[in-house]
């Protein structure tokens, strides 16, 4: 049977009617019997009609029967008599509630469990002829029962859609950790020999909360248990503080390993054991030592799924969350900001037109002269005015990438940032924020703001530690300094990196109108930038870097392209009187995948060499500085392991295709920069070294990191 095969076997299984029923019945059975067979003080056994209160009909039968069975391991006497008619009262309240469709709310259930307790109750204690304090006890009894239907209640009907403890709201969590304390209480009476399973599984319980929900949730279940445990025989009182104190010990050791933090649990258990004289204390310690060594001994496929059970829910940020309320803020913003451009564009032609109106009216009683400067300057503020609307219209997309790049990061790992904190409080570092975040795509990346930056922040046995708490493999750190704060940015290590070459010539003096940036953009994706300024010299070379100056700090602060070239389109617009425009070539490259985008504004064409073979990517657009409302044209490719990206400016591209694809298919066995250089210097003695334009190119490999 082939992997396929058995996955969709078990699926049928595991989806398969009649399997599943069984399996609930067998279930709610054993429910049945687990809350029925214990006791509260030794004479109060309240939870097994609690539970058959709140069971749905389709397994009433089975969970009245194992409460029924659960009543007779206690021998059968007037007091076992009574449970058995208590849980036949609670069976047809709980199958009246069903028929009547009253399960929508616990009331009805907590009734029925109070008045099965109390007939019952009072019935057999006006037939012993007790005393008061036996009615006391029967109402408290009362009370026992309908409190756990509430608990029992909220734990069945809570939402397990997504299987994570911690994506449960507060209050079902809650309910969950008192059904589990008062299971344990009923469990707490079966013995085997020298052991107690109820409390092998408690203390397996604390360590593994401890181990993969923090030390919080960990004291939480060891002050819940150990009450559960010692409210069932009175000489086991102290087992509530032994058991919060023994987690709060081994909570200080975790770091160091969970098996130092076992260790540390047990020896701190035994001193308890010890020190209470309990005629069960031999016992008690040996059921630790066995709960402590179930734990430690986990494989690593199970501890892997419990670490997803117990620690996804507090990442998942659910509706309403600070992320989803800032995103939307965010949205709104961006579009009273396009509402304005769309104001400013509309008053501005209103005041174009009645300007013009006015100019024409004036036209007979001024000179020529005085006319064509109205008109200048008129011309001239609209396009200001342009430049304006522009200005808002691209800040409206600025605030629409930002909420992108909020929403698309898919878990905030609260639980990683605070171990991260912990870690470095080690090292006398205190941190203004910390942030976690891990995208869509699984790819993660670690942020700290700091005060200024300290020199372990960049030793690699930090970034070790930093990645084993995160389970990933980072790159070295980069730090981004902010007036008088730092942001040390760890990102996860990609599949690929890029072995990059360049080479540049100038036309005239020493300034080349080409500028040439290469960036990484924090999100496991390289950016290759060519822009090249209108002529030569010193007047291009400012247009050149002006336009890859402002790319490349906009897309490193987390702006998309398209935002990011309306920005620049309105610099060059506003830059001088005089006309000045600038090319754009760009190359992303997604450093996980291969995936290669191709963006041009006004770019001549780019080459992928895959072997012997090329690729040309010529695509028709632009250039920034123009026009307004100009765009990138893209295209898509993938590069896979040693294929190789060339970009290049038109001083190169105009030599002609038919040379350059002969320079190219001669470099693709070359190292990126001796293939950069060559094709330079190919591009010059084909001029015979006339300095015709500035020349740029860039030849970029994907390797494997």
């Amino acid at each position: 049977m082939t992997v396929k095969e058995r996955i969709e076997t078990r699926r049928e299984l595991l989806h398969n009617p009649i399997a599943e029923k069984i399996t609930k019945s067998a279930a709610f059975f054993a429910l049945g019997f687990a809350f029925s067979c214990g006791s509260v003080l030794g004479e109060l056994h309240p939870f097994g009609v609690s539970i058959v209160a709140v069971t749905k009909r389709r397994y009433l039968l089975y969970c009245s029967l194992g409460a029924t069975l659960g009543a007779l391991t206690r021998g059968f006497n007037a007091y076992s008599v009574r449970c058995i008619f208590a849980v036949l009262l609670a069976f047809l309240c709980a199958f009246g509630i069903s028929a009547l469709d009253l399960g929508a709310s616990p009331l009805p259930a907590l009734g029925g469990a109070f008045l099965s307790e109390l007939v019952t109750g009072l019935v057999l204690n006006l037939s012993l002829g007790e005393n008061f304090y036996s009615y006391i006890l029967t109402l408290g009894e009362c009370i026992l029962s309908a409190g756990g239907a509430y608990f029992f209640y909220r734990t069945l009907h809570a939402s397990y859609k997504r299987l994570r403890f911690r994506a449960l709201p507060l209050s079902d969590v809650s309910c969950i950790v008192i059904f589990i304390t008062l299971l344990v209480m009923n469990l707490s009476s079966l013995k085997i020999s020298y052991f107690t399973p109820a409390r092998i599984i408690s203390v397996a319980a604390m360590l593994l909360v401890l181990r993969f929900m923090g030390d919080r949730w960990g004291l939480i279940f060891a002050v819940c248990l150990g009450f559960s445990l010692s409210i069932s025989k009175g000489e086991l009182l102290f087992l509530t503080g032994a058991f919060a104190f023994s987690v709060m010990t081994a909570s200080l050791f975790l770091q160091l390993s969970f098996p130092a933090a076992g260790g540390a649990f047990l020896c701190s258990a035994a001193f308890f054991c010890i020190a209470s004289e309990s005629s069960d204390s031999f016992s008690l310690f040996i059921d630790c030592a066995i709960g402590t060594a179930i734990c430690v001994l986990l494989p690593q496929k199970i501890t892997d799924k419990l670490e997803a059970l117990g620690g996804g829910g507090l990442d998942a940020a659910p509706d309403g969350t600070l992320r989803q309320s800032l995103v939307l803020k965010l949205r709104f913003a961006g579009a009273a900001m396009a509402a304005i451009s769309e104001s400013v564009e509309q008053v501005s032609d209103k005041i174009d037109e009645i300007t013009r109106r006015e100019n024409a009216a004036l036209k007979d009683k001024i000179s020529a002269e005085e006319y064509a400067s109205r008109e200048i300057i008129l011309e001239k503020t609209n396009q200001i005015r342009r430049v304006a609307s522009d200005q808002f219209f691209s800040i409206s997309g600025m605030l629409e990438d930002l909420a992108f790049e909020f929403d698309s990061a898919e878990i905030f790992d609260s639980a990683a940032s605070a171990k991260i904190r912990r870690l470095l409080g080690e090292y006398e570092i205190y941190p203004q924020s910390i942030s976690v975040v891990e995208d869509k795509y699984s790819r993660m990346r670690v942020e700290i703001l700091l005060d200024n930056i300290a020199p372990e922040l960049e030793s690699p046995k930090l970034k070790k530690e930093i990645g084993k708490i995160c389970s990933r493999y980072f790159d070295d750190a980069r730090v981004t300094v902010f007036r008088d704060e730092a942001m040390l940015s760890f990102n996860e290590r990609a599949n690929y990196r890029l072995e990059v070459g360049f080479a540049q010539h100038s036309a005239e003096g020493h300034l080349c109108g080409d500028t040439v940036k290469i960036i990484d953009d924090g999100k496991g994706h390289s950016i290759l930038i060519i822009s090249d300024g209108m002529g030569k010299g010193s007047r291009a070379a400012l247009d050149g870097a002006m336009g890859a100056g402002l790319l490349s700090k906009l897309i490193h602060a987390g702006f998309g392209f398209d935002c990011a070239l309306k920005v620049v389109n309105c610099a060059l617009l506003v830059k001088s009187n005089d006309e000045s425009l600038a090319t754009l070539d760009i190359a992303n490259i997604d450093m996980f995948t291969g995936k290669c985008e191709i963006l041009k504004s006004g770019a001549p064409a780019s080459y992928i060499l895959k072997g012997k073979a090329i690729s040309k990517c010529e695509l028709f657009s632009m250039p920034a500085g123009i026009l307004r409302g100009i765009e990138f044209a893209r295209r898509t490719a993938v590069l896979s392991l040693e294929d190789s990206i060339v970009l290049m400016s038109d001083g190169i591209s105009d030599s002609g295709e038919v040379w350059l694809k002969e320079t190219l298919k001669s470099v693709s066995a070359l190292p990126s920069q001796e293939a950069a250089d060559y094709i330079l210097s190919s591009a010059l003695e084909l001029n015979n070294g006339e300095h015709l334009d500035d020349m740029s190119v860039i030849v970029a490999r994907l390797k494997r990191n």
